[in-house]
């Protein structure tokens, strides 16, 4: 009971209404609307679950407003009230202008007794309204001269008003024809605006522009969704929607605004402590989105609103200080967000029954919104003339800061000539000095390379003399039994030839039977064969070597020619074959490669100067075993071969292996090497646009992998 007593009382403060009933309305001038908000008795039910049925035991408190207002509740309000209809129009059109409402259900108490019932509001599909209208319009049969009760049963997760109006359909048309036409012409200039600054931004790529738009589309979006023409006209069959988007939309118009003031007014790099704030503003909004979808609207709504209210403020701060800081375009800020705060205040003030419900109240949020649009699109097309200005000034800058580098050059130029004449003459000393000591390097890098060439010329002319020193030895030395048995088969020939001269034919024939035995004329026969073989032996030996020193050499092939690779590799090999020692087995994996265009006497010297590389590395072992030189041919992607040329040498540390084709470079002896030979190797891969690549590591030998393309680029 004293809980009651203390409900009833709260309800008198806030509608200062009286404990009795509220008189009929009473419906007389059919050219007018008339409101009724004073003749709506109101009851709170907090269980949520009374029918109309119980309503007849409940205790209604009147109230005296035009339009009552319940503000934040999660509970169910009833509203009981009488009409009496004093004219002839049939229909009256009753009209609850707040479509925010979730559900709305209008009890009709007929003649007989009965309740009529028709229940509207967001948790029903738009289809389902008997007037094409966001507003929740109910039609009433009541005959001229007779009284009816009604009651609503309401209940809004927002804010909570009842504007009802009463009159006949004309009357409701005309009104909500001139609502309708008011927001069309805010709806036009917001898009207008939102346009105006996506133009901009597809110009000039400035994403404060892109945001801007963003924020611009969300107001219209948030006043859409107060006056219901989003759920009239863009999810008319999607309830979810309609009860969350008046609370969704306006946190992300939050969001967006908060990230529109930090891009406007450069809050990163004028006020860095305001930054922070805003970013603070824009979790505070996300976080308003847990209540709200997961169903608790009352505590989203509060939460909404406070960061609304927070938010607004801070806005404001934030500017002061960045236009404290002499930052232009922040004064501009100021002024639309000012206009835009007072709209908010008259309709807050509204809302907590400060200010009538009336059309400029009504009107108030509309009014202030498209104006803030207008003065920041203003405001941001200004910054075009703030980034032209400030172009202009520092292209000034830059113009005078570059005549006065013009003139310092003047005067250094004079300065400078002198000492340009003082150090040419030098300059000229120091160049003829530098040019005889070229002329010097040069001739000494000559006679380097030539003693390279000599050096391998004559390690290479040993061994050929070597090579064509056995088989000549071996023609020479059957010459002289060649002749002995040449000189037998004469001395036989001439016996034949003296036959029955002087003498007895049968004797004569008996000697020489006796003779052919005595120098054994099949032996002679053979071993004729046999010293002719080998004499041809030894000449197609010499001449095998003559072959591979002229393939070689290629005297005749100075430019660039399509060889084939194994053939150079071949003939190198007859060429080192006497350097070559008896452990070391030389293996030959050649692929099928077609003939490639290069310098083929050059590329000769390549293989010479690694193959000998090879064969010194393993020479340089302290233990000799089975060795071997392995040389691999391959055609690879691309029009290139690959010379892989493998020994199991000694192998090279890293740092060598990082220098071995430096000039002058060389692990022998002194007076063994120049160090030249891999250099000259690498200038000849060079030259043929091909690389070499070296693996090796000490104690397992090295491989050098020559990669080459089929033609030279640059020549056809």
């Amino acid at each position: 009971m004293p809980i009651r007593l203390f409900v009833l009382f709260i309800f008198g403060l806030l509608w200062r209404s009286a404990s009795f009933a509220s008189d009929p309305a009473a419906f007389s001038d059919s050219s007018k609307l008339m409101q009724i908000g004073r003749h709506l008795e109101l009851f709170i039910d907090k269980t949520g679950k009374l029918t109309v049925a119980d309503m007849k035991d409940q205790h209604f408190v009147a109230s005296e407003q035009d339009v009552p207002n319940l503000q934040i509740t999660p509970f169910t309000v009833w509203a009981r009230f009488s009409i009496t209809n004093n004219t002839t129009v049939r229909p009256l059109l009753l009209e609850v202008e707040y479509p925010i409402i979730d559900d709305i259900t209008l009890y009709a108490l007929q003649p007989d007794g009965s309740m009529k019932e028709t229940r509207l509001g967001e948790f029903q599909p738009y289809r389902l309204r008997p007037y094409d209208h966001q507003n929740y319009i109910f039609p009433l049969e009541i005959p001229q001269g007779e009284t009816r009760q009604f009651y609503f049963k309401v209940k809004a997760g927002e804010q909570l008003q009842l504007p009802v109006y009463l009159g006949s359909e004309a009357a409701v048309s005309k009104k909500n024809t001139e609502r309708n036409f008011i927001f069309g012409l805010y709806i036009g200039i917001i898009l207008v605006m939102a346009l105006y600054n996506l133009f901009i931004f597809i110009s000039v790529r400035d994403t404060s522009y892109l945001i801007y738009v963003s924020y611009i589309i969300c107001v219209g979006l948030t006043q859409a969704s107060q006056q219901g023409y989003t759920f009239r006209f863009l999810w008319p069959n999607s309830v979810w929607l309609a009860t969350h988007d008046t609370l969704l939309i306006p946190i992300f118009n939050g969001i967006t605004a908060a990230l529109f003031i930090q891009s406007f007014l450069h809050t990163r790099e004028k006020y860095r402590l305001g930054h922070n704030i805003l970013s603070g503003v824009t979790v505070a909004y996300i976080l308003c989105f847990i209540p709200t979808l997961i169903g608790n609207f009352f505590i989203g709504n509060m939460m909404t609103q406070m960061t609304a209210m927070s938010a607004s403020m801070l806005a404001i701060f934030v500017g002061y200080k960045v236009a404290a800081k002499g930052f232009v375009p922040a004064r501009y800020f100021l002024i639309a967000w000012g206009i835009f705060l007072t709209s908010v205040c008259i309709f807050v003030m509204r809302n907590f029954n400060v200010l009538p419900y009336n059309d400029f109240t009504y009107y108030a949020l509309q009014i202030g919104s498209a104006a803030e649009v207008t003065l920041l699109s203003f405001a941001l097309a200004n910054k075009i003339n703030i980034y032209r200005q400030e172009k202009e000034e520092s292209q000034a800058l830059a113009l005078r800061i570059s005549q006065e580098n013009e003139q310092l050059v003047r005067e250094q130029n004079a300065i400078l000539e002198a000492k340009v004449l003082e150090r040419t003459d030098a300059l000229q000393s120091s160049n003829k000095e530098l040019n005889k000591a070229l002329t010097n390097l040069k001739e000494a890098q000559t006679q380097l390379v030539e003693a390279e060439k000599m050096a391998s010329l004559g390690q290479l002319t040993a061994g050929i003399a070597h090579e064509i020193n056995n088989p000549i030895n071996f023609v020479t030395s059957n010459i002289k039994p060649l002749k002995l048995d040449f000189e037998d088969i004469k001395s036989l020939l001439r016996r034949y030839e003296s036959i029955g001269a002087n003498g007895n034919i049968q004797e004569q024939l008996a000697e020489i039977e006796q003779y052919k035995k005595q120098i054994d004329i099949d032996y002679v026969h053979t071993e004729i064969d046999t010293l002719i073989k080998g004499i041809e032996d030894g000449a197609n030996r010499t001449a095998e070597i003559v072959k591979g020193l002229r393939t070689f050499s290629r005297l005749d092939e100075s430019d660039l020619k399509s060889i084939d690779i194994h053939e150079g590799l071949n003939s190198t090999m007859v060429l080192l074959r006497n350097n070559i020692p008896k452990n070391v087995q030389v293996i030959y994996d050649y692929g099928d490669l077609p003939k490639i265009e290069c310098y083929a006497g050059k590329l000769n010297q390549v293989f010479l100067n690694i193959l000998n590389n090879a064969l010194n590395a393993i020479k340089m072992k302290p233990e000799q075993g089975n060795e071997s030189i392995t040389i691999t041919t391959r055609q690879l992607p691309g029009q290139q071969v690959s010379i892989s040329i493998k020994d199991s040498g000694i192998g090279m540390t890293d740092k060598v292996k990082e220098k071995i084709f430096e000039p002058f470079f060389t692990t022998k002896d002194v007076g063994e090497g120049t160090g030249l030979g891999l250099s000259i190797v690498f200038s000849i891969i060079e030259k043929h646009h091909g690389k070499i690549v070296v693996e090796s590591a000490p104690g397992k030998g090295a491989e050098f992998i020559i990669y080459l393309p089929l033609s030279v680029p640059g020549h056809s």
